[in-house]
């Protein structure tokens, strides 16, 4: 059973592209659901503008709070779309005021919810007709007064004449939403229909264009290094484009969905991935609506298009017509860590590599999956956004892969470490009749800053070790620190230091070395204060007005399941 209508919540992000009056849309419908934040994130760079949806029975809530905030980050247009308008014992007013009380002034509505919701009445156009929550006509001089300010000439006009005409509008308000000094509102209901074709008139005459939306963020290089990289939607220049989605199809196999923002791209053509120098060969080019795919002969500036069988494409890949020695790449989506772990193992013995590909392929089309293996318990763990997230990710695991899972709560990751500075010694001796072994060595132990690892430092002098046996008495400490001193948990923030030793001309082999060096750390961990350590996980909470009539304590669970109390601090 399709598992988004099952669960009734978007999992994935869905495209629609259409021609609406002329003008071709590209639409992406992405999850709101809170644990699958991470196909809508990666979304972000494909759009010049982002709608975020609001419930009106619910109002304004966290989610849409961070989509606002991601809105900002990345330098979009972005829109409010309140939906619902004509459920039972809604306040539309209310609303209205929350989505202006908490993202500013600058949101105003373009077009209003009348006769009870059943139908909208456009604002920003006209002035004529009656609204259930405010005057039309205060509702239009509200956003042409905000939309004039940016235009000195047409804020003299207006003020002249009273009025401007709508096409002098369409420049100036495309500026403003590009400062974001307007954020339209539009009312509409999904169930009815209501306010839909209002909405899809405005996207057409009012949302920026590609070549009229902010710029993508593309850098040219890595790091502090990079350098801002100019992007020009001209179907002449050479290509540039990205992808931000894949997906897994049980018939054609591996899917790539990306945004071409620059130059063409045709059916069959050979396009290159950021750095490879082999080039990946465009099978079918096709444009999306909903499951509906449709053959496209080439992509140009501006289009979002699905390539079928897409073996070598990779999320978050830039797509280029030729290979050069440019870094060049989009500013990466700003994705939460995944907190929330469960383990896998599978039903069926021989189904392990099964699952390690599906796994794999679950990483893939959603970001904000992350794989671990934790050797210590032989566990895989598969980390997401939430409990449903993981949910999904099984039921996924079954119903798409056929592949069936047992879950559990992960084994603690703990760590081992040490409280104060030790010493050990250890001589490696062995005769069997023949060349034996021997090897013997000094050293000293000391706790490090937490997470600074491991630092091993040689401080033998006069060659009482000669200089090719040091390496195998590192071998002999790293073997422990993997496996565990104590409790078989791996051990971390220590430096090592070797000082002293002795060796014999002939019977001093590498064997003998790994295993003196490994003897001397065992006896010098074991003297010391031993400490074990738990994953610190910090916490970024936020905390709405409504606290205030609500506990001021927030309980959680550490890893091992212990109550955890968190005072809210409210101003």
């Amino acid at each position: 059973m399709n598992l988004k209508k099952k669960h009734h919540h978007s999992l994935t992000a869905a495209l629609a592209s259409y021609d609406y009056r002329d003008t071709h849309i590209n639409l992406i419908d992405t999850p709101g659901y809170p644990d699958f934040v991470g196909p809508t994130l990666s979304v972000l760079g494909a759009v010049e503008t982002i709608a975020i949806v609001v419930n009106a029975q619910n109002g304004v809530e966290s989610s849409t709070r961070r989509m606002m905030e991601a809105v900002k980050q990345r330098n979009l247009c972005a829109m409010i779309v309140v939906n619902r308008i004509d459920a039972e014992d809604v306040d539309l007013e209310a609303v209205y005021a929350q989505i202006q009380e908490t993202f500013g002034s600058e949101c105003l509505a373009v077009n209003l919810p009348t006769s009870n919701g059943s139908d909208v009445v456009d604002c920003f156009f006209g002035t004529e007709g009656e609204s259930d929550i405010s005057s039309v006509e205060d509702a239009h001089t509200a956003i042409v007064d905000q939309t004039v300010e940016l235009d000195d000439d047409l804020m003299t006009a207006y003020l002249d004449q009273g009025e401007v005409a709508p096409e002098q509008l369409h420049d100036p308000f495309e500026q403003a939403m590009r400062e974001r000094h307007v954020v339209p509102v539009c009312f509409v209901s999904s169930k009815t229909g209501s306010g839909v074709r209002a909405l899809n008139e405005f996207i057409c005459k009012m949302l920026p264009s590609p070549l009229e939306g902010n710029a993508p963020r593309f850098v040219n290089g890595s790091g502090d290094e990079g350098e801002s990289y100019d992007v020009v939607a001209d179907a002449s220049k050479p290509v540039l484009g990205h992808v931000f989605k894949i997906s897994f199809d049980p018939f054609v196999g591996r899917q790539a969905v990306f945004r071409l923002y620059q130059g063409t791209i045709k059916k069959d053509a050979q396009v290159f991935l950021k750095d490879s120098r082999k080039g990946l060969k465009v099978g079918n080019l096709s444009s999306c609506l909903g499951k509906k795919l449709s053959d496209s002969v080439a992509a140009i500036p501006g289009d979002i298009m699905l390539i079928s069988k897409a073996e070598g494409f990779a999320y978050d890949a830039v797509v280029r017509d030729a290979h050069d020695d440019n870094d060049i790449q989009l500013e990466a989506a700003a994705l939460p860590t995944p907190m929330v772990g469960v383990s896998i193992a599978p039903k069926s013995r021989g189904d392990e590599q099964k699952i390690a590909e599906v796994l794999t392929k679950l990483t893939e089309s959603d970001p904000c999956f992350r794989i671990e293996r934790n050797p210590a318990a032989n566990e895989t763990v598969l980390r997401g956004m939430g409990d449903l997230h993981l949910r999904m990710a099984v039921e996924r695991m079954s119903d798409q892969y056929a592949v069936e899972v047992e879950t559990g709560v992960p084994t603690i990751p703990y760590r081992e470490t040490i409280g104060k500075s030790a010493e050990g010694h250890a001589k490696h001796k062995k005769q069997t009749g023949g060349a034996g072994q021997f090897g013997e060595v000094y050293l000293r132990i000391e706790p490090l800053g937490r997470g600074e690892g491991f630092d091993f430092v040689n401080k033998i002098v006069g060659g009482v070790i000669p200089a090719q046996f040091i390496p195998a008495i590192e071998k002999g400490v790293q073997s422990v620190l993997e496996g565990g001193a104590v409790a078989g948990f791996p051990m971390q923030d220590i430096r090592v230091s070797v000082y002293d030793g002795k060796y014999h001309a002939v019977d001093s082999k590498e064997v003998a070395f790994v295993a003196a060096g490994r003897k001397a750390f065992l006896e010098a961990v074991r003297r010391p204060v031993r400490l074990f350590l738990s994953r610190l996980w910090i916490w970024r909470l936020q905390c709405l007005p409504i606290i205030w009539e609500i506990s001021r304590v927030i309980c959680l669970q550490d890893e091992a399941g212990s109550a955890v109390q968190i005072q809210c601090l409210v101003a």
